[in-house]
């Protein structure tokens, strides 16, 4: 069994409330602290912080280094990728894709970088295709799960489909290569959402900071009063992947 918790949209240092986004990352990886069981790794899907900062990576990777569990991140939209090296992951490298790969056991996790420098939506470019591919290529027998920030399919929420995955037949072409891609993860979108991406799950995870809803239950795109949440991929042998969602 790989039990993954993956968490989303953190944006530390975010405008809004900076304190406030503090508190609320630290009850999600207080709530993972507390379990009486184990999980194989967190997973953060991008914008762990606002604006890109050295104090917000810095912020991030104090927290981050309390999880009894090993994490795996990737950026956002909002992440700067020199900063996010230097200052969350504490290695050397510019502006070139944070690409990054980690065999857990049962599971090859792709973490990739769909982020574009100074803009919004995202796109995983030749680069990064390419990495993945001879991850891919290279990961051992069993599953693996693919993890960027930008959705590759409308999620009918207009604030984001705006700024989604650009050239996800790419993307799809990729996977169609690769059997063993068991689903393919996300945020971005602040909000739980399942659908299919390539004939594979795709699964959004909700947001930390905030909420995103839906034309027909607000006119405003986000909630910041609702709780944080999170979410749990469950992949047990042949029963296949089943997916839980927590709101704290």
């Amino acid at each position: 069994m790989v039990t993954l918790a993956h968490v989303s949209d953190l944006h530390l240092g975010q405008d809004h409330d900076p304190a406030r986004a503090l508190r609320r990352a630290e009850r999600v990886v207080g709530y993972l602290n507390a379990l009486p069981g184990e999980i194989d790794a967190i997973l953060v899907s991008g914008d762990i912080a606002d604006h890109g900062a050295p104090a917000e990576y810095t912020a991030a990777r104090e927290l981050l280094a309390t999880a009894r569990f090993p994490v795996l991140t990737c950026p956002g939209n909002h992440d700067d990728r020199a900063a996010f090296r230097r200052y969350l992951l504490e290695v050397d490298g510019g502006g070139e894709p944070v690409n990054q790969v980690h065999h857990l056991p049962g599971a090859t996790v792709a973490m990739c970088d769909s982020s574009i420098p100074g803009r919004n939506e995202g796109v995983l470019d030749a680069a990064t295709l390419g990495w993945l591919d001879k991850v891919l290529t290279d990961a051992p027998d069993g599953p693996a799960f693919v993890c960027f920030h930008h959705p590759p399919i409308e999620l009918h929420s207009p604030f984001v489909d705006e700024i989604r995955l650009g050239e996800a037949e790419n993307l799809a072409e990729l996977l169609a290569r690769h059997e063993h891609v068991t689903a393919v993860l996300c945020g971005h979108a602040h909000t739980a959402a399942a659908s299919t991406f390539a004939g594979r799950p795709l699964l959004v995870a909700p947001g930390v900071v905030s909420t995103g809803v839906l034309p027909f239950e607000n006119s405003t795109p986000v909630d910041f009063g609702l709780p944080p949440a999170i979410a749990f991929h469950v992949l047990a042998g042949d029963r296949g992947l089943v997916t839980h969602f927590r709101s704290l």
